[in-house]
């Protein structure tokens, strides 16, 4: 089948764009140094206070390209790639959530950053709890993008299992990609989904399911681990999917018993609704970084 010239330059030049937006302002890429292994981070914006932009395994801070230029005209804004990943260096041992725990107090000590609303993507959000435990009132608020903040579904956990496995690997992402993609039209989801993920081998992949297999064997789920802080965050969790009633209702019934947890169910389709709805997701963030109340 051949292919239209004109849609492959319209899907191309949209790709191009959705790269460069972010570099159309004044942006600073810097790197630093974590147990040895330089780590890269962008810094945009200014303010006293930093939304701190965590991607989750297997992705790049790219993802957050669609969010940056928004997020920025009212906060200081850095995002990271943890180490192995991005424009990172690749780290020579095996790691697991400790070390991108020190990759991220590495970037706020190197950027200076004295107040911090941690942003993590998905199971980066044990990293955040993390800090708060570390970094205690240095933590203002936290927000957490599309986590799974019950207790994981059997079938979840078999496709962790898969994802260690290198016979299983592949046909366990074609099917996880499909599901994160969900039919949404979008140049820049795809390619961020199967070219940026996608590049990312067994190694990467079954290191990311052994770190987050062991974080849900360890704590339950990350609402219990909330619980069992002294000091608990106060916390937003922005997600599309699932689009699962239960899932809503039993959120809202936890959110009622402890008022620092808040959340929004977006109109997103797919895994990433930064790439969807960015000016949504930006709109929440900002609300609920400003609002003293929350």
């Amino acid at each position: 089948m051949k292919t239209n010239p004109v849609i492959t330059i319209a899907m191309v030049t949209t790709v191009l764009i959705f790269y460069s937006d972010i570099y159309s302002q004044k942006t600073m890429k810097s790197k630093l140094t974590s147990g040895n292994i330089r780590i890269a981070y962008t810094d945009v914006g200014k303010g006293d206070t930093t939304l701190l932009l965590m991607p989750g395994w297997c992705a790049n801070r790219t993802v957050f390209n669609p969010l940056i230029p928004l997020l920025s005209k009212r906060y200081r804004v850095v995002s990271l790639d943890w180490r192995g990943h991005g424009e990172s260096e690749k780290a020579p041992s095996d790691f697991g959530q400790n070390e991108l725990v020190e990759d991220a107090l590495a970037v706020i000590a190197h950027a200076k950053i004295k107040k911090v609303i941690p942003v993590a993507l998905a199971h980066a959000g044990w990293v955040a709890i993390d800090l708060k435990s570390r970094l205690g009132s240095e933590v203002l608020k936290i927000v957490f993008l599309e986590w799974l903040v019950l207790d994981p579904p059997p079938p979840f956990l078999v496709s962790l299992k898969a994802m260690q496995d290198p016979d299983q690997l592949k046909p366990m992402l074609d099917v996880v990609f499909e599901k994160w993609i969900n039919h949404v039209d979008n140049p820049g989801l795809v390619h961020f989904v199967k070219d940026e993920m996608g590049a990312y081998g067994i190694d990467m992949w079954s290191r990311g399911a052994r770190a987050i297999s062991g974080a849900y064997s360890q704590y339950g789920n990350p609402l219990k681990s909330l619980d069992a802080m002294k000091d608990q965050p106060v916390v937003l969790h922005l997600y599309g999917q699932p689009d699962d009633p239960g899932y809503l209702s039993a959120q809202k019934e936890y959110s009622q018993a402890h008022p620092w947890y808040h959340l929004e169910k977006l109109s997103s389709k797919s895994h990433f609704p930064m790439f969807e709805i960015p000016n949504e997701m930006a709109t929440l963030i900002l609300q609920f970084a400003r609002n003293p109340s929350q």
